[in-house]
């Protein structure tokens, strides 16, 4: 996994990025976070559940207390404004699950049926994109159709509806979670090959390969893990804001510590309109932790 600093301000749009945006994500010279990253892409990581419980943030404190004092103080700068983590599996797949679970419990808690009408579009662009690419619907429909499953069990009023401790019990579940996994990874490829222009060149910075064989070997396999490319193809593709936390050692300002994020604000296109749910702002809703080689949830206070 990689590193991404120099990250543009919150809300520019696709244009600002540039090659390096994408390809300094290999800077981290972080001792102690790399260790964490050795550790939870072990044999233990098969012992931690696909998604975790809900834990207050001073447990990440916690796992630094003999590591790097500035990972302590940027830990207290994040309790400032999040309450608690929820740990994801550090098996490749911990941005996808990651927002799994954090976008279909943003719907059960808020019960948004104008933002799920809206995302129902987005799926069905989504197939119709990757129909226009050549894959053969039998590739992909099982995924689709579970992920729109789990999409109306979290409206409540329905048989079908499941409560918040199904739903954490639904995302344990490999035959379910594995699933809605493939979905976003079939979303995010589609969305790459579809506009191969644009992603071309951060895909060059990360790889030595076209854009079809970086979406085939780095995006729909299973274990693959996620970077900058990954989550503006599937922000974009979807429609959703993602607000990603970088917990690192970098530089801090001079007035003192501070913690780096980037909001990945999805943009118009077509007749994909940008996220809004019914409260009409474009705020990011999910809030992803990344430590190099992995995402876990952060909830605000």
């Amino acid at each position: 996994m990689q590193n991404q600093e120099g990250l543009p301000a919150d809300g520019e749009v696709e244009s600002s990025f540039s090659n390096s945006d994408f390809g300094e994500w290999d800077t981290f010279p972080d001792d102690d976070i790399m260790n964490q990253k050795s550790l939870i892409q072990s044999d233990e990581a098969d012992k931690i559940p696909f998604v975790g419980n809900k834990e207050p943030l001073s447990s990440l404190a916690t796992e630094y207390q003999s590591g790097s004092t500035i990972l302590l103080e940027k830990i207290k700068v994040l309790s400032e404004q999040y309450a608690a983590i929820r740990r994801t599996r550090g098996d490749g797949n911990c941005f996808y699950r990651s927002f799994m679970f954090s976008y279909l419990e943003h719907i059960l808690m808020s019960q948004d049926r104008v933002e799920v009408e809206r995302i129902k579009a987005n799926v069905e662009q989504c197939r119709k994109t990757l129909q226009s690419l050549g894959y053969a619907e039998f590739t992909f429909e099982d995924f689709f159709g579970l992920f729109l499953d789990q999409l109306e069990s979290v409206l409540q009023g329905t048989e079908t509806s499941v409560s918040h401790d199904e739903l954490l019990s639904r995302s344990r579940d490999q035959s379910i979670s594995d699933y809605v996994v493939m979905f976003f990874r079939f979303v995010t490829s589609g969305e790459i090959r579809k506009r191969s222009e644009f992603f071309e060149p951060f895909i060059l910075g990360l790889s030595n390969g076209t854009v079809e064989q970086f979406c085939k070997l780095s995006v729909e396999p299973m274990g693959e893990e996620s970077d900058h490319v990954h989550i503006t193809a599937l922000s974009d593709a979807l429609g959703v804001p993602i607000r990603v936390v970088y917990l690192d050692r970098s530089s801090c300002d001079t007035g003192g510590v501070s913690v780096n994020h980037h909001d990945f604000r999805p943009t118009v296109a077509g007749d994909k309109p940008i996220a809004s749910s019914s409260s009409g702002t474009a705020s990011p809703f999910i809030t992803l932790l990344y430590r190099p080689g992995h995402y876990d949830i952060l909830y605000q206070k």
